[in-house]
Protein backbone atom coordinates (compact mmCIF):
# COMPACT_ATOMS: atom_id res chain seq x y z
CA UNK A 1 0.00 0.00 0.00
CA UNK A 2 1.01 3.51 -0.81
CA UNK A 3 1.88 6.00 1.61
CA UNK A 4 -0.08 8.98 1.86
CA UNK A 5 1.26 12.16 2.56
CA UNK A 6 -0.46 14.09 5.86
CA UNK A 7 -3.08 16.58 5.75
CA UNK A 8 -2.70 20.24 6.73
CA UNK A 9 -4.27 22.31 8.05
CA UNK A 10 -3.02 25.41 8.94
CA UNK A 11 -3.61 28.08 11.62
CA UNK A 12 -5.31 30.88 9.71
CA UNK A 13 -7.96 28.06 8.25
CA UNK A 14 -11.41 28.36 9.56
CA UNK A 15 -12.81 25.30 8.48
CA UNK A 16 -17.01 24.80 8.70
CA UNK A 17 -18.17 21.81 8.27
CA UNK A 18 -16.42 18.09 8.94
CA UNK A 19 -13.67 16.37 7.90
CA UNK A 20 -13.31 13.12 7.04
CA UNK A 21 -9.63 11.35 6.19
CA UNK A 22 -8.41 7.92 6.39
CA UNK A 23 -5.19 9.22 6.45
CA UNK A 24 -3.33 11.81 9.02
CA UNK A 25 -4.55 15.09 9.51
CA UNK A 26 -2.96 17.94 11.41
CA UNK A 27 -4.63 20.24 12.24
CA UNK A 28 -3.95 24.19 13.26
CA UNK A 29 -6.37 26.20 12.73
CA UNK A 30 -10.24 25.63 13.69
CA UNK A 31 -12.91 23.19 12.87
CA UNK A 32 -16.68 24.10 13.67
CA UNK A 33 -17.53 20.71 13.24
CA UNK A 34 -16.78 16.74 13.36
CA UNK A 35 -13.13 14.98 12.86
CA UNK A 36 -12.84 11.46 11.56
CA UNK A 37 -9.59 10.49 10.81
CA UNK A 38 -6.83 7.63 10.90
CA UNK A 39 -4.82 9.67 12.65
CA UNK A 40 -5.35 13.74 13.99
CA UNK A 41 -2.82 15.77 15.48
CA UNK A 42 -4.36 18.68 17.01
CA UNK A 43 -2.20 21.91 17.36
CA UNK A 44 -1.39 24.13 20.45
CA UNK A 45 -3.50 26.84 18.73
CA UNK A 46 -5.84 24.30 16.99
CA UNK A 47 -9.82 24.33 18.32
CA UNK A 48 -12.45 22.10 17.55
CA UNK A 49 -16.17 22.24 18.09
CA UNK A 50 -17.42 19.05 17.52
CA UNK A 51 -16.77 15.43 17.67
CA UNK A 52 -13.61 13.88 17.29
CA UNK A 53 -13.21 10.37 15.89
CA UNK A 54 -9.53 8.60 14.98
CA UNK A 55 -7.68 5.36 15.57
CA UNK A 56 -5.04 7.78 17.22
CA UNK A 57 -5.46 11.18 18.51
CA UNK A 58 -2.61 13.56 19.79
CA UNK A 59 -4.32 17.05 21.53
CA UNK A 60 -2.05 20.20 22.45
CA UNK A 61 -5.36 22.26 21.75
CA UNK A 62 -8.32 22.82 22.34
CA UNK A 63 -11.27 20.23 21.89
CA UNK A 64 -14.99 21.03 22.74
CA UNK A 65 -16.57 18.00 21.93
CA UNK A 66 -16.39 14.11 22.65
CA UNK A 67 -13.17 11.95 21.98
CA UNK A 68 -13.66 8.92 20.67
CA UNK A 69 -10.53 6.90 19.44
CA UNK A 70 -7.74 4.01 20.51
CA UNK A 71 -5.20 6.05 21.49
CA UNK A 72 -5.49 9.33 23.10
CA UNK A 73 -2.78 10.97 24.00
CA UNK A 74 -3.08 14.60 25.99
CA UNK A 75 -0.06 16.84 25.83
CA UNK A 76 0.34 19.48 28.40
CA UNK A 77 -1.30 22.42 26.47
CA UNK A 78 -4.75 20.32 25.65
CA UNK A 79 -8.06 21.95 27.05
CA UNK A 80 -10.77 18.87 26.54
CA UNK A 81 -14.32 20.06 27.58
CA UNK A 82 -16.49 17.01 26.71
CA UNK A 83 -16.05 12.89 27.29
CA UNK A 84 -13.23 10.61 25.90
CA UNK A 85 -13.90 7.38 25.10
CA UNK A 86 -9.97 5.23 24.79
CA UNK A 87 -8.52 2.00 24.61
CA UNK A 88 -5.39 3.53 25.49
CA UNK A 89 -4.79 7.30 27.40
CA UNK A 90 -1.87 9.48 28.64
CA UNK A 91 -2.01 12.87 30.01
CA UNK A 92 0.67 14.79 30.53
CA UNK A 93 0.94 17.19 34.03
CA UNK A 94 -1.00 20.55 32.91
CA UNK A 95 -3.56 19.15 30.73
CA UNK A 96 -7.11 20.28 31.56
CA UNK A 97 -10.24 17.77 31.12
CA UNK A 98 -13.83 18.55 32.12
CA UNK A 99 -16.14 15.71 31.29
CA UNK A 100 -16.19 11.79 31.43
CA UNK A 101 -13.69 8.99 30.66
CA UNK A 102 -14.31 5.53 29.89
CA UNK A 103 -12.16 2.58 28.37
CA UNK A 104 -13.44 1.10 25.76
CA UNK A 105 -11.56 -2.36 24.11
CA UNK A 106 -13.63 -0.80 20.44
CA UNK A 107 -14.17 2.66 21.07
CA UNK A 108 -14.60 3.87 17.70
CA UNK A 109 -17.40 1.29 17.51
CA UNK A 110 -18.94 3.22 19.75
CA UNK A 111 -21.91 5.63 19.47
CA UNK A 112 -21.16 9.08 21.40
CA UNK A 113 -23.48 11.61 23.27
CA UNK A 114 -25.15 11.39 26.56
CA UNK A 115 -25.56 8.10 28.20
CA UNK A 116 -29.00 5.92 27.82
CA UNK A 117 -31.71 7.65 30.12
CA UNK A 118 -32.72 5.64 32.42
CA UNK A 119 -36.81 5.09 33.33
CA UNK A 120 -39.83 4.87 31.01
CA UNK A 121 -37.63 4.71 27.58
CA UNK A 122 -35.75 1.57 29.45
CA UNK A 123 -38.09 -1.09 29.37
CA UNK A 124 -35.64 -3.14 31.52
CA UNK A 125 -35.92 -0.68 34.38
CA UNK A 126 -38.34 -1.22 36.89
CA UNK A 127 -41.18 0.91 37.38
CA UNK A 128 -41.56 3.98 39.33
CA UNK A 129 -43.30 3.80 42.59
CA UNK A 130 -46.90 5.33 42.28
CA UNK A 131 -47.73 7.97 44.98
CA UNK A 132 -50.67 6.07 45.93
CA UNK A 133 -48.40 3.01 46.99
CA UNK A 134 -45.88 5.15 49.06
CA UNK A 135 -46.73 5.29 52.64
CA UNK A 136 -45.02 7.34 55.16
CA UNK A 137 -41.47 8.44 54.58
CA UNK A 138 -40.77 8.87 58.28
CA UNK A 139 -38.40 6.40 60.17
CA UNK A 140 -39.93 3.73 62.67
CA UNK A 141 -40.20 4.99 65.86
CA UNK A 142 -38.77 2.27 67.81
CA UNK A 143 -40.41 1.22 71.66
CA UNK A 144 -39.30 3.03 74.85
CA UNK A 145 -37.15 0.18 76.97
CA UNK A 146 -37.00 0.80 80.62
CA UNK A 147 -34.08 -1.21 82.56
CA UNK A 148 -35.69 -2.04 85.74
Amino acid sequence: MKSKAPSILSGDLVLTGSIASEGEVQLDGTVEGDIRAGSLIIGEEAVVNGEVIAETVVIRGRVNGSVNARQVQLASTARIEGDIVHAALSVESGAFFDGHCRHSSDPLSEKSGAPKPVGKSDPSAPPAPSKSSVTSMEPPVAANKSSA
